[in-house]
C-alpha cells in the first residue's frame, strides 16, 4: 500500500459496528495462517519423524491460497464484499469442524484436504478485506494498517496461546472445534452487515503490473519480499517440532515458546511504528535484519529452553519491523503494489515466500529436524545481500553525478 495516496475521496457512510467486523476479520486471518504451526504437535507429529505428511499439510496450504486468487475475484464481481466474506468465514468455521472430525489415526490425506480448504477460505478472507477496508484506509492509511496488522499478529498470539493452554485439558478435536467458533461468529455478524462499503473490485492488469519489473529495483523488493516472508513462516511453523524433538521440550512448553514469538513480532512491530518518525529508516532496517540472524544463530546453536528464549526474543523483534519498511520503500516507487489484493508478481513472491515451510520438510527428513533453521539464517543473510545491493544501486547514480 502506498503510504501517500493521490486523493483522499469522501469516506461512505459505514457503522462502527461494520467496522468492527471488517476489521475483526483481520483477527481470523491471523487464526488461519497461524494455527497450522500450534497443531502439529498436538496431532501427535513431535513423536515421530513424518516430515513429508507436514510438507504436504503446508503444501496444501499454499495451494488453497493460490487458488484463492483467481476464485476471490470472480466472486467479488458476482457478489457484494459483504457476501463473500460471510462465504469465507463460513468456509474457514466448516473446515475447522472437518479437521477435528478427522485427527489421527485417520489418514493423513483428509487432514491435507482440510488444509487445502483452509487455505482457500483464508485468501478469499483476505482479498474481502482489503477491498471492504479501502475507504477507511484512503481516510487514515498509518491507523489502518497498523490495526490491521496489530489484530493479525494478536489472531496469531492467541492461536498458539490457545492451544498451549488447552493442550493437556482438551482434546484436539476440542480445540479445532474452539476455533471454528470464531469464523463462525464473525459468519454471523457479517450476515447482519449485506451491503457493500466499496465499488466493485479493479484489478491492475497484467501488462501494467509486469512494466514494474523492468526496473532491477522491483526485482529486488519482489525476491526481498519472498525470503523475508518464507524466513517468519518457516519459524512459525516449525518451531514447537524443533523445541520438542531437539531439545526435548514439552509439546506444550514448545507452542508457550511459539506464543513469545507471536508476541516479540507483535510487540516490536508496535514499538517500530512508534519509533519511525524518529529514526533513521535504513539504519533501524539494517539493524532489524542483523538482528533477526543472530536470533535465527541462537536457536539453531542452542541446546537449552532458556537460550531458546532469547533467541526466540531477538528473532522475532528482528523479523518485526522489516516486512513494514519494505513495503513502505515499495509503496514509494511502486504505486500499483497492494499487498492485500495479489495484484502484480510482488505479492506472488509474498505468497510464495509461504512455500518456505513446505520445503523444510525435506530438509528435516533428510539432514534431520536441527537442519531446519538452516533456511531462515540462508534467507536472512539473502535479505542483508539485497539490502546492500538496494542501497547500492541508490547510491550510485549519485556518486557518478559528483564526478560529471
Amino acid at each position: 500500500m502506498s503510504p501517500h495516496p493521490a486523493a483522499n475521496p469522501p469516506l461512505r457512510d459505514v457503522s462502527a459496528a461494520a467496522a468492527r467486523s471488517t476489521l475483526a476479520g483481520f483477527f481470523l486471518s491471523g487464526v488461519l495462517m497461524s494455527f497450522l504451526g500450534a497443531i502439529i504437535p498436538a496431532w501427535g507429529y513431535h513423536l515421530q519423524s513424518e516430515y513429508f505428511t507436514i510438507g504436504y499439510y503446508f503444501l496444501a496450504l499454499n495451494a488453497g491460497f493460490l487458488i484463492s486468487t483467481a476464485a476471490s475475484r470472480q466472486l467479488l464481481e458476482r457478489h457484494s464484499i459483504g457476501t463473500v466474506l460471510i462465504l469465507a468465514s463460513s468456509l474457514a468455521a466448516l473446515s475447522f469442524f472437518y479437521l477435528a472430525a478427522v485427527g489421527p489415526p485417520r489418514s493423513h490425506w483428509f487432514r491435507v484436504a482440510g488444509m487445502l480448504s483452509i487455505g482457500l477460505s483464508g485468501g478469499i478472507l483476505n482479498t474481502a478485506l482489503f477491498h471492504a477496508v479501502s475507504p477507511v484506509y484512503r481516510r487514515d492509511p498509518a491507523s489502518t494498517i497498523n490495526l490491521a496488522g496489530l489484530l493479525f499478529g494478536l489472531g496469531c498470539l492467541t492461536t498458539a496461546v490457545l492451544v498451549a493452554g488447552t493442550f493437556y485439558v482438551y482434546t484436539t478435536g476440542a480445540i479445532l472445534t474452539f476455533l471454528g467458533l470464531l469464523p463462525a461468529f464473525l459468519a454471523g455478524k457479517y450476515a447482519r452487515w449485506r451491503r457493500d462499503v466499496e465499488p466493485k473490485p479493479s484489478s491492475v492488469p497484467l501488462r501494467q503490473a509486469l512494466s514494474d519489473f523492468r526496473s532491477p529495483t522491483a526485482v529486488l523488493f519482489a525476491l526481498l519480499l519472498f525470503l523475508q516472508f518464507g524466513n517468519e513462516w518457516s519459524i512459525a511453523g516449525w518451531l514447537p517440532l524443533l523445541l520438542a524433538q531437539r531439545l526435548g521440550a514439552s509439546p506444550a512448553s514448545a507452542i508457550w515458546l511459539l506464543a513469545l514469538y507471536w508476541f516479540s513480532l507483535t510487540l516490536g512491530r508496535i514499538v517500530a511504528q512508534a519509533i519511525l518518525p524518529s529514526v533513521n529508516h535504513a539504519k533501524l532496517l539494517l539493524g532489524s535484519v542483523v538482528a533477526s540472524i543472530f536470533g535465527c544463530v541462537i536457536l539453531s546453536l542452542t541446546a537449552t529452553t532458556t537460550g531458546a528464549a532469547s533467541g526466540i526474543v531477538m528473532t522475532g523483534l528482528g523479523f518485526a519491523s522489516i516486512y513494514p519498511l519494505v513495503v513502505e520503500q515499495i509503496g514509494n516507487r511502486f504505486p500499483h503494489y497492494h499487498p492485500g489484493l495479489f495484484n502484480g508478481l510482488f505479492s506472488l513472491a509474498v505468497t510464495g515466500g509461504l512455500l518456505a515451510p513446505a520445503s523444510l520438510a525435506w530438509a528435516a527428513e533428510y539432514a534431520g529436524i536441527g537442519s531446519i533453521m538452516m533456511l531462515p539464517v540462508a534467507g536472512s543473510v539473502g535479505v542483508l545481500l539485497i539490502l546492500a545491493v538496494i542501497w547500492l544501486g541508490n547510491k550510485l547514480p549519485l556518486l557518478a553525478s559528483r564526478f560529471k
